[in-house]
């Protein structure tokens, strides 16, 4: 199937039948009513069983499971530590990507395995689908939780189905008529420097990067980058053909940080210069209502499970958005991030 064609009907009618996994007496697999349709838990039965033998040849049945409910949690496997975890990844959805092109600080634990995040522990992360801001997106995101926080730390799910329908027709209309622009900047003493976003300390080497994704680039004064692209506001999904909401445009807009990010932020810098900020595509500032009004379809959105040890998480990154809740306590949850895919060559 190539870029924008529809999916055939029986591709689009995967995630409204029952999946069956192999028989298997050593797993029970529940949905959480919660979540309505939109996680399958599996859970092993036999104490002991390692996720990575278990999932060894059942990549098929777990990703359609993922593509029908958006995400698939695996409960009371056996994980002997990040390399054994990276088993799992490859088998789950193959090799993890490299996060290039970096929005928020991690740190690689592993080959291509990161931590979740390292933003403080006090704060929120707004719900997002995973690098929909960037020409080269995951479709999938793993998650391992080592360690479980004392208190909070969830990291809540969305059913993106459900967004896009809830989204105001007319405001759908609008982000496709015009799109999304992305403009971002590095090096002002706030969000990332340019050298741990694109992995090098070559400028060079970072206009070559953007240069091959089709990102502008331009240095405003030494040591500052600014980048602007445009992206897609909605794509079809590569599996079952819906037409599905995927941007940044609420995440990367600083009136969705909390007051005590955003105040400062806007204090010290002009707009032009904010670490991140969105527009339509032509440039014109977002209003306020429509941001409103999909910061709410958002939050009403969201559900969310306390994290136990070893949990493994597999998400449709197109399909499911997730978040962030503060938490107290250590918590080492981490992701990795397979099969990459370019958004712009599945517009809506």
């Amino acid at each position: 199937m190539t870029a924008g064609q529809h999916a055939p009907s029986w591709i689009a009618g995967v995630r409204r039948k029952p999946v069956s996994l192999r028989a298997d007496d050593l797993t029970r697999r529940e949905i959480w009513p919660a979540f309505g349709d939109s996680l399958c838990v599996i859970e092993a039965n036999a104490y002991g069983l390692r996720l990575a033998d278990w999932t060894a040849g059942r990549t098929e049945q777990i990703q359609e499971l993922a593509t029908r409910h958006g995400a698939v949690l695996l409960r009371g496997f056996s994980l002997a530590d990040v390399q054994d975890f990276e088993r799992c990844v490859e088998n789950l959805c193959g090799a993890a990507l490299e996060y290039r092109f970096r929005a928020s600080p991690r740190t690689e634990i592993g080959r291509n395995i990161y931590t979740a995040t390292d933003y403080p522990a006090d704060q929120t992360i707004f719900p997002h689908n995973e690098h929909a801001y960037s020409p080269f997106c995951p479709n999938y995101l793993v998650f391992y939780c080592e360690t479980p926080p004392l208190q909070g730390g969830e990291t809540p799910l969305g059913d993106n189905r459900s967004i896009t329908r809830t989204i105001d027709p007319a405001v759908k209309e609008e982000f496709l008529r015009r799109g999304v622009l992305y403009v971002r900047n590095y090096g002002a003493g706030f969000g990332l420097p340019w050298q741990t976003a694109f992995q090098t300390n070559d400028p060079r080497e970072v206009e070559r990067y953007c240069a091959s994704i089709g990102v502008e680039y331009q240095w405003p004064s030494e040591g500052r980058l600014r980048t602007r692209q445009t992206g897609p506001a909605m794509i079809r999904h590569p599996r079952t053909g819906e037409d599905v909401w995927f941007n940044h445009a609420t995440f990367f807009h600083v009136t969705s940080l909390p007051p005590a990010v955003r105040t400062p932020l806007q204090v010290e810098f002009s707009e032009q210069d904010l670490p991140a900020q969105t527009y339509y595509g032509d440039g014109a500032p977002i209003d306020v209502v429509t941001l409103d009004h999909l910061r709410s379809v958002y939050r009403d959105a969201m559900r969310s499970f306390m994290w136990r040890a070893n949990d493994v998480l597999l998400v449709d990154n197109i399909l499911a958005v997730h978040a962030r809740e503060p938490f107290s306590g250590s918590r080492r949850v981490f992701v990795a991030m397979g099969q990459a895919f370019q958004p712009r060559d599945w517009a809506v």
